[in-house]
């Protein structure tokens, strides 16, 4: 019989919420469970190998000595996966990138800030390659199996490549402008099914920018057509694309 493909789970800074959303797979981890060994999974198992396939990589890179660390695991792995908002587009780490370097330490850290090393947020990509990521904050669970699945049969993992407005029109939602509110659905990465309108909220852009999202457009919109300022359009995308995008 073949031996299963070996898996192992990494974190770097983040609330490690997505590996949490892996381990609440239930009945779904125990058929993931039939397919791959899991070797390294901190918030499920004790011990650790450094033998194994494939990496699942969250958080965001935000110490110099984060490197290291990444390109050692990158080393190892025969497939690098980011997974989750920090890993993928920098999250709600990289807000930080807009303080400068000592209003930031002396803002967290306060007297002990020089004990503490520090830099700009960002995604693992900008460090090493990436093969494969997962979008979301938190990932969506279904849509992790459905990778790794693709990933196990040596397909390339799709992921939507059009914004989440087509998954709001798909469900039926009033959209947020008519309602006047503010909302990041018309230039964000779809793949979420638009959960968070559907429950009522707004698009926080948390699987970052769709390829094609028209920047123009989005700000003719949103200060043009719906009257929000500049400020209140930056300090929106400041939540989770600081990394990836230019204040509009």
């Amino acid at each position: 019989m073949q031996n299963k493909p070996k898996i192992a789970f990494f974190d770097f800074a983040g609330c490690e919420g997505d590996q949490l959303q892996v381990a609440n797979l239930e009945e779904s981890l125990l058929d993931l469970l039939g397919h791959v060994e899991v070797v390294s999974f901190r918030e499920v198992m004790t011990g650790h190998s450094e033998d194994y396939d494939i990496a699942f990589v969250e958080g965001s890179i935000t110490r110099p000595e984060d490197e290291a660390r990444l390109k050692e695991i990158r080393s190892h792995a025969k497939i690098l996966v980011a997974f989750g908002a920090c890993a993928t587009i920098g999250g709600v780490n990289a807000m930080k990138n807009f303080m400068s370097e000592t209003m930031y330490r002396r803002q967290v850290y306060g007297d002990n800030a020089r004990c503490y090393s520090t830099y700009a947020a960002r995604p693992l990509s900008a460090v090493v390659k990436v093969d494969a990521e997962i979008h979301g904050c938190p990932i969506d669970r279904n849509e992790f199996m459905r990778i790794v699945k693709d990933l196990l049969v040596g397909k390339r993992p799709f992921v939507p490549d059009y914004p989440v407005c087509a998954e709001c029109k798909q469900a039926g939602n009033i959209c947020r402008y008519d309602l006047g509110q503010l909302c990041l659905g018309m230039i964000t990465r779809a793949g979420c099914g638009a959960c968070c309108i559907t429950e009522g909220a707004h698009c926080w852009g948390c699987r970052g920018l769709a390829p094609m999202a028209n920047l123009d457009a989005a700000r003719y919109v949103m200060e043009e057509r719906a009257g929000y300022s500049r400020t209140e359009v930056q300090d929106l995308l400041r939540i989770f694309l600081s990394h990836t995008t230019a204040p509009l």
